[in-house]
């Protein structure tokens, strides 16, 4: 896994004068090729109609709930919480709603809103090997989470 790379690229993504769609997907491109990781998955957080709605995924398939209550999965811990959610077997985690079969271990980071200080997105991240995301992963994902912050309009 390459962790060297900065967030400058993600950044420069961002920064593109494409739209929102385009660039989400991109960041998801992006991210999964440069972390060698096997799903990274983008979604917004609809607090009055109380959903997680996945907004663009990079990896073997489509989410299996690209729209879910915002109550429900390791996603709802994340949004509660306000901090990165890192489950290293998500098989011993009722919480866990499957995404892929063969997902062994998922992390999920909260984007918070800058003006709002609420969680507006998330970043879902998986991987097929239990305890995939050590310290320094998710170290680097959280540095990915703040250089993507500003596809969140909130």
């Amino acid at each position: 896994m390459r962790l060297d790379h900065d967030s400058a690229d993600l950044r420069e993504i961002v920064s593109l004068n494409s739209s929102r769609q385009t660039r989400v997907q991109m960041v998801a491109e992006h991210m999964r090729a440069s972390g060698e990781f096997r799903w990274v998955g983008l979604y917004d957080v609809d607090r009055e109609r109380g959903l997680v709605i996945n907004i663009a995924w990079s990896g073997a398939g489509a989410p299996a709930f690209p729209t879910f209550p915002i109550s429900k999965g390791l996603t709802s811990r994340a949004i509660a919480a306000k901090r990165t959610i890192n489950v290293g077997d998500v098989a011993r985690d009722a919480d866990y709603l499957t995404a892929l079969g063969t997902t062994r271990s998922e992390i999920i980071i909260p984007i918070i809103g800058e003006e709002s200080g609420e969680v507006v997105g998330t970043l879902d991240v998986e991987s097929e090997r239990a305890n995939a995301f050590t310290p320094e992963v998710q170290t680097f994902l959280e540095r990915c989470a703040k250089a993507i912050r500003p596809l969140w309009p909130k």
